[in-house]
C-alpha cells in the first residue's frame, strides 16, 4: 500500500474514532474526512461535484422532503385508535404490526412519534410492555423495502455510483419479510418480561422544573417544612438555588428566601399544585404564559436546540412557547431549567402562546405528542393527495420499472404546486446532514480508489479470503458494520463500511449485491442500547425503562435479526 493509502486508512479509523466520541457530530466529522481528501488531491473538483449530485442522493433526498408532507397526515393517528382491545396478546400484535407495516414506507421515527402517545394513554395494557417492541418492529419493518429507512437509501445511493442500477423497490422484501417475522415472534415472547409500571408511573411523567419564589410570596422566610414543600404528593424539592449557590439536598430546616429557584422532579401531572403556593411561579410563568393548557413535544434529531440551553436557543421567541418541564431518562438533570443542554429525545412540557401553533419551525424541531397541534397539518384533499399521491408514486415504479428519481421528483413537484409541502418548509428542513455524510462516503470511495486502498483490499480478498472465505468474510462485514451500528449512527455505519464491502467483493470476484444488502440489513440493528437510535430514545424517555430492559429485550431480537440475515440473504442472493 502506497503513503497515501496508509493515509487514507489512518483517516478512516480516527473517523471511527471521532463518531464514537461524538456521534451527534458525524455529519461534520464526515465533511471533514471529504475536505482532507480534496485538499490532498485524492478527490478532484470534478469528482466531489459529481458525488454531490448523485442521483441516487438525489432520489434519497426528495423522498425524505416528501416525508415531512406524510407527517402532516393524520393518517397513522386515526389507525391508532383501533390498536388497543382487552387482550394484551392482539394488542400486542396489533401495535408491532401497524409499526412494522407503517414504517416500510414511511420515516420509522415519524410513526413511533405518532403512536407513541396512543400507546401511552391506552388503559388495556401497560405502555412498559408495548414502547419496546413499538420501537423495534419500526426498525425491523424499515428492512421491509428500498423506502423504508435512510440507511437502505444510503446503500443505494452509494451502489448506483459505482454503475450498478441500484436496488429495486422489493428487494430487500424477501429478508426482511423474513427477519421481521422470526424478530417479532421473539419480540412477543421477551415482551411478557419487560416491567409492567403502575399507572402512576407510566408514560414518562417524572419530569424536571423550575419554580422561582417571588419577592411578594408569603412563604418568604419560612421553612420548606412550614411552606408545606416538603411532602408534595408525587413531586420531590430536588435542588434550591440561591445566589449562584446550589442546595443539594435541600432539608426541611432550610429558610427560603426572595428569589430562591426551586427545582422539582416527579409526576408532571401534579405541576398545577404548585400554583396553590402563593407568590411561587413556575419557569413558564416567569416567561408570561399561563400554564392551562400544556403542550407535549419530543426534540428531533435535527432539531436546532440539540447542544444549546433554552437560554441560548431564545426558545420564547422561536416558539411562542416555554418549556414547564423537561424529561430525559438514562441520567438525573441538575441546574436550572433555561440551563440544561437539551438533546435529541428529550420530552418538554410547553406553555403555549397564541402563535405557537402557527409557527412553521415546529415541525422540523418536534414532534408533537399531545397539546396543541401546528397549523400546517394536512387535512381534505391535500391530505388525500398525499397519501394516494405516494401511494401511486410507488405503485407506477413498481408496476412499469420506470425510475424512482422520476416518480418521486413528480411527486414533490405536484406536492409544492398543491401547497402540501411548501418552499419554505423544504428550505427549512432539507436533510443537509444526510446530504453531507453520502457525499463525503463517495469521496472515500473515491479517494480509496485514486490511493490504490480499494486495490489492497481487493488484492487481500483475491490471495486470502477467495474460495471458501467467501461466506466467512460477508459474516465478518455484517458483524462489523453491527457493531459500527452500535457505537455510531446507522448512517454513518453503512457510509463507512459500504466502500470497504464493495472493494472485498470485487477483490474475491463474487457479486457485490449480497455483499452490500448485508451492510444495509446491519446497519438497521440497533436494538441493544437506548442511544444508537432514535426511536429507541425516544421510548426510552418515554417511560421508566433501564439499559437492563433493553438488554432483555434487545439482544434476542439482535442475535435473531442477524442469524435470519445471515442465513437468507446468501440463500437468496447467491454470491
Amino acid at each position: 500500500m502506497t503513503s497515501s493509502g496508509l493515509l487514507l486508512a489512518a483517516l478512516m479509523l480516527l473517523m471511527v474514532v471521532l463518531l464514537i466520541r461524538y456521534q451527534e457530530r458525524s455529519a461534520m466529522i464526515f465533511s471533514g474526512a471529504m475536505l482532507v481528501t480534496v485538499a490532498s488531491g485524492w478527490v478532484s473538483q470534478e469528482a466531489l461535484l459529481s458525488n454531490a449530485a448523485n442521483p441516487g442522493l438525489a432520489t434519497l433526498v426528495m423522498l425524505v422532503l416528501i416525508s415531512f408532507a406524510l407527517e402532516k397526515t393524520s393518517l397513522l393517528r386515526t389507525l391508532s385508535r383501533y390498536l388497543f382491545s382487552p387482550s394484551n396478546a392482539l394488542t400486542t400484535w396489533r401495535v408491532m404490526g401497524l409499526s412494522a407495516l407503517a414504517s416500510s414506507v414511511l420515516n420509522n421515527t415519524a410513526v413511533v412519534a405518532a403512536l407513541l402517545n396512543a400507546v401511552r394513554r391506552n388503559r388495556f395494557i401497560p405502555a412498559s410492555k408495548l414502547l419496546l417492541p413499538l420501537s423495534y418492529a419500526a426498525i425491523m419493518g424499515g428492512t421491509l423495502t428500498l423506502i423504508g429507512t435512510s440507511t437502505n437509501l444510503i446503500v443505494n445511493s452509494l451502489f448506483t455510483e459505482t454503475g450498478h442500477s441500484g436496488f429495486a423497490f422489493f428487494d430487500f422484501t424477501l429478508v426482511g419479510a423474513g427477519v421481521l417475522g422470526a424478530g417479532l415472534v421473539v419480540l412477543f415472547v421477551v415482551s411478557r418480561f419487560l416491567p409492567s409500571f403502575s399507572e402512576d408511573d407510566e408514560g414518562g411523567r417524572e419530569y424536571f422544573v423550575e419554580a422561582e419564589l417571588e419577592d411578594n410570596s408569603p412563604l418568604v422566610g419560612q421553612t420548606v417544612e412550614a411552606a408545606g414543600l416538603r411532602h408534595l404528593e408525587d413531586l420531590f424539592l430536588a435542588e434550591l438555588h440561591r445566589d449562584g449557590d446550589i442546595k443539594r439536598p435541600v432539608t426541611r430546616y432550610d429558610v427560603l428566601q426572595a428569589g430562591d429557584k426551586l427545582i422539582f422532579s416527579g409526576d408532571v401531572g401534579k405541576v398545577k399544585v404548585l400554583n396553590q403556593f402563593p407568590g411561587l411561579s413556575l419557569f413558564a410563568e416567569q416567561k408570561g404564559l399561563e400554564t392551562h393548557e400544556l403542550t407535549e413535544v419530543v426534540i428531533k434529531s435535527e432539531s436546532v436546540l440539540c447542544g444549546q440551553t433554552l437560554k441560548e436557543s431564545g426558545f420564547r421567541a422561536r416558539f411562542d412557547a416555554a418549556v414547564v418541564a423537561i424529561r430525559r431518562e438514562g441520567e438525573r438533570i441538575n441546574g436550572r431549567l433555561g440551563y440544561v443542554r437539551l438533546r435529541a429525545g428529550d420530552i418538554l412540557l410547553l406553555a403555549t402562546g397564541p402563535d405557537f401553533a402557527a409557527r412553521t419551525n415546529l415541525t422540523k424541531n418536534f414532534f408533537v405528542l399531545s397539546g396543541v397541534r401546528p397549523e400546517n397539518m394536512l387535512s381534505g384533499w391535500r391530505e388525500k393527495l398525499t397519501l394516494w399521491g405516494f401511494v401511486a408514486m410507488i405503485g407506477t415504479t413498481v408496476a412499469t420499472g420506470s425510475s424512482l428519481f422520476l416518480g418521486v421528483l413528480f411527486l414533490l413537484a405536484a406536492l409544492v404546486a398543491t401547497g402540501c409541502l411548501r418552499l419554505n418548509e423544504i428550505k427549512r428542513r432539507f436533510p443537509v446532514e444526510i446530504w453531507l455524510i453520502v457525499t463525503s462516503a463517495l469521496c472515500l470511495a473515491t479517494a480509496m480508489q485514486s490511493t490504490g486502498v480499494a486495490d489492497s483490499l481487493g488484492d487481500f480478498a483475491s490471495s486470502s479470503l477467495a474460495g471458501n472465505g467467501v461466506y466467512l468474510t460477508f459474516i465478518g462485514v455484517f458483524i462489523l458494520t453491527y457493531l459500527l451500528t452500535e457505537l455510531v449512527t446507522n448512517n454513518a455505519a453503512a457510509a463507512l463500511m459500504f466502500p470497504v464491502a464493495y472493494s472485498l467483493s470485487l477483490g474475491m470476484g463474487i457479486d457485490p449485491f449480497p455483499m452490500v444488502m448485508g451492510v444495509a440489513f446491519a446497519a438497521s440493528a440497533s436494538f441493544i442500547t437506548p442511544y444508537g437510535y432514535q426511536t429507541n430514545l425516544m421510548v426510552f424517555n418515554a417511560t421508566h425503562y433501564r439499559l437492563k430492559h433493553f438488554l432483555l429485550a434487545g439482544l434476542p431480537v439482535a442475535l435473531t435479526y442477524i442469524a435470519m440475515s445471515l442465513w437468507l440473504i446468501p440463500l437468496l442472493f447467491p454470491f
